[in-house]
């Protein structure tokens, strides 16, 4: 019965990619790749394929602790990808609500749900992952001025 019904739904174009798939297996970076690269860029700085045709250009992922004061706000990142934190200054939400998109992917149930979760967690923990270096800041005054000579003749 299965083999039958399966054969019809392909028969019919539904394929095997329409039915729940389980992305909780996946690498944190492979989940970037194939869910936030087109936009975010393959090295998340925001230089994705699709980004030219945005209204707003998409941040640079690997920055987003600088922007934060040197700390990565791990639960507010959860919040965006997942959709419960509209990005208000982008006005319309231009990216996927990724927990909704995630659950019905996986197929809509408790499981899914419990799937997500861990999808979720594991692109925060790679986005996290990249954060580009804190630079120390530039000395200051540290460069002392030329000795000058006094007396006003070659020195000794």
């Amino acid at each position: 019965m299965k083999k039958t019904l399966g054969l019809l739904l392909v028969l019919a174009g539904v394929t095997p990619a329409a039915w729940p798939q389980d992305f909780s297996l996946y690498s944190g970076a492979e989940l970037f790749q194939r869910f936030c690269a087109s936009c975010h860029g393959k090295t998340a700085e925001g230089e994705g394929v699709v980004a030219p045709v945005l209204q707003i250009r998409p941040p640079d992922l690997t920055e987003i602790a600088k922007r934060h004061g040197g700390e990565f706000p791990d639960n507010k990142i959860y919040q965006i990808i997942d959709g419960r934190v509209p990005i208000t200054a982008h006005g319309t939400r231009d990216m996927p609500v990724w927990g909704l998109e995630l659950w019905r992917a996986q197929g809509y149930d408790i499981e899914a749900g419990r799937k997500t979760v861990l999808v979720i967690d594991k692109l925060v923990e790679y986005l996290k992952s990249i954060q580009k270096p804190k630079r120390a800041p530039e000395p200051t005054g540290s460069a002392q001025p030329p000795e000058s000579d006094a007396d006003g003749g070659a020195g000794a």
